[in-house]
């Protein structure tokens, strides 16, 4: 039997496909997010449903996630992504006991407990300035990719300091760096610094290790290191991390009870 994710994200719509056999992934797949994401989220599974040889009555059940699950018409029900990402983090990684998710629009920290159940978490989901979108606009001011930003923040010699809680205020704080003289490199360290600060002022005391990184963000080089600068602990990226969501979703649909 096969079941189905749709992680409906601010920038993204992830699909993806597991087969009851294990709950292996057999597909996968991403789509940029727009204005109808009911009809991207229908073409991107019915690409997957195509490219591995599968009609939509094969598919068991589907559990959409993330900020946009209700606006998927064709799931069977919805899980918010603060319980898919535990479970698709704990499928990928059984020994997770917190994971931080930071996405395009919102950032999260989850305390697992020994079942891998959500004892507790934080979300910032009203400041851009500790999530990916902060990345997005340093890399459209300096005419770069998000991938680019990353070997930047691997050359700096002296990360600037951001101090300015509001995005729209560290722009301006930017841009007065870059008039006295400071380096690129250095200012996008001190971006994910600053970003991984906001994180960890979510966590507060005593989390439990292993720390596991998810979402969109930890595709970013070095993202990781400065979480773990500021958490002062090791902090390991999720395999895939974009997808954890998605296969939450996919897993928790295995789940479902049936008829």
């Amino acid at each position: 039997m096969i079941f189905g994710g749709i992680d409906a994200g601010s920038r993204a719509i992830k699909a993806l496909l597991v087969e009851d056999d294990g709950l292996e992934v057999i597909a996968s797949g991403a789509a940029d997010q727009g204005v109808d994401q009911e009809a991207l989220a229908r073409d991107l599974f019915g690409k997957l449903l195509a490219d591995n040889g599968l009609r939509p009555e094969d598919v068991r059940g589907v559990v959409a996630t993330g900020c946009g699950r209700n606006g998927i018409g064709f799931a069977d029900t919805t899980i918010t992504e603060i319980t898919c990402h535990a479970c698709g983090v704990r499928r990928l990684v059984p020994e997770a006991m917190t994971v931080v998710e930071i996405g395009g629009q919102d950032s999260k920290l989850l305390r697992l407990d020994a079942d891998g159940n959500v004892r507790d978490f934080a979300m910032n989901d009203r400041c851009a300035a500790g999530t990916g979108r902060f990345l997005e606009e340093v890399a459209e001011r300096f005419g770069v990719s998000l991938a680019a930003l990353g070997e930047m923040a691997q050359n700096s010699r002296k990360p600037a300091v951001i101090s300015s809680m509001c995005v729209v205020f560290a722009e301006t704080e930017i841009i007065g760096l870059l008039s006295a003289g400071a380096a690129p490199e250095d200012i996008v360290a001190g971006v994910q610094t600053s970003i991984a600060t906001r994180v960890a002022a979510m966590a507060g005391r005593n989390l439990a290790d292993p720390v596991i990184f998810t979402g969109g963000v930890a595709l970013v080089s070095g993202m990781d290191g400065a979480l773990a600068a500021v958490l002062k602990r090791p902090v390991r990226i999720a395999p895939r991390p974009q997808m954890t969501g998605a296969l939450g979703a996919a897993v928790l649909a295995a789940q479902q009870p049936r008829e």
